[in-house]
């Protein structure tokens, strides 16, 4: 059954995460007024764009109005080629992703580095509100990260800022050497130890059962030895990695995402090892959970035309 037309004008925003894409729809004032989720279509990049456009034709659909639509993605769009580099769901990159979302929901798209719009929304109103630096974590099929400052999404030249994931492992112990090979083509890089998938492989090499991340940090709430003893190393490398980035950004704040910020006990055990490894004398950077959940990211996203007029699609596309 249909919902009463909305009278303004909406903004959509698509997440194009690694397991699910999901949708949002914002009203100007930034209300929540509807959103979806689906699994994604993994390794299939016309399935792909075609399931971002069904999320958004249906949203369109439910409440009767159309919407400027911004996208995030788990890579960026090339400042030299414009496709897609970097990303972690390897079937996006080299392709023209922005474009073909644009042909596809017959309008312009924009497209943009999903921990940005992770560290934007969390700054914006979520738990970096108020912060002169705020840098957004993502810890779920890969590893990001994004800088706002002042609310404000920092980007740099290259598009690369805040990827701390595919730096390599600090101070690594003498079996995370060379470490484990990651797609970028590197061996070590953060990601293959501090990813949802990367933490379940380091958790079946050490010869425990074929758990997925989740079931890992569950077990090891439930007292079971060998998660708990997982959990902890996990923690352990994760303060290794962050120390870098505060001891480069000094950030007020460094906010959770991805499904690994549901796991509580990092915020007990982080403050706790952090110190050893930043340089300072007393640690005053916060590690907290988002507000807006693991869609923190798609309301980000449905922000990149805040503010701006809705843009006509191109003509003969409807």
């Amino acid at each position: 059954m249909h919902q009463k037309p909305i009278q303004c004008h909406l903004r959509i925003g698509v997440d194009l995460g690694g397991t699910k894409t999901e949708a949002i729809a914002l009203a100007e004032d930034g209300r929540e007024l509807l959103r979806r989720r689906v699994p994604t279509t993994q390794g299939d990049y016309p399935g792909t764009v075609r399931g971002a456009a069904d999320l958004v034709r249906a949203l369109e659909s439910e409440l009767g109005a159309r919407g400027t639509v911004g996208v995030g993605i788990p890579g960026s769009l090339s400042r030299a080629s414009g496709v897609v580099k970097n990303a972690n769901s390897t079937w996006l990159n080299g392709k023209p992703l922005d474009r073909d979302l644009s042909q596809a929901m017959q309008r312009p798209v924009r497209v943009q580095n999903d921990a940005n719009c992770f560290a934007v929304s969390e700054a914006t109103d979520g738990a970096g509100r108020g912060a002169a630096i705020a840098f957004g974590v993502i810890l779920g099929t890969g590893v990001g990260g994004g800088l706002a400052i002042h609310g404000r999404v920092v980007d740099g030249p290259m598009g690369v800022t805040g990827e701390w994931g595919h730096n390599p492992l600090p101070a690594p112990l003498d079996d995370e050497r060379p470490g484990p090979a990651c797609y970028c083509g590197r061996h070590g890089c953060l990601e293959t130890f501090l990813s949802g998938p990367g933490m379940a492989r380091r958790f079946a090499e050490s010869g425990g059962p074929g758990l997925t991340a989740a079931q890992i940090a569950e077990a090891a709430e439930a007292g079971d030895p060998a998660a708990v003893t997982h959990m902890a190393r996990y923690a352990d490398r994760l303060a290794r990695g962050l120390a870098g980035v505060i001891n480069i950004l000094d950030p007020d704040v460094v906010v959770l995402g991805g499904g690994l910020s549901r796991v509580a006990m990092l915020y007990e055990r982080l403050p706790q090892l952090l110190p050893a490894h930043v340089f300072t004398d007393r640690l005053d950077t916060r590690i907290v959970p988002p507000v807006h959940g693991d869609s923190s990211g798609v309301r980000g996203a449905a922000s990149l035309w805040q503010s701006e007029e809705p843009a006509e699609p191109p003509a003969g596309t409807e």
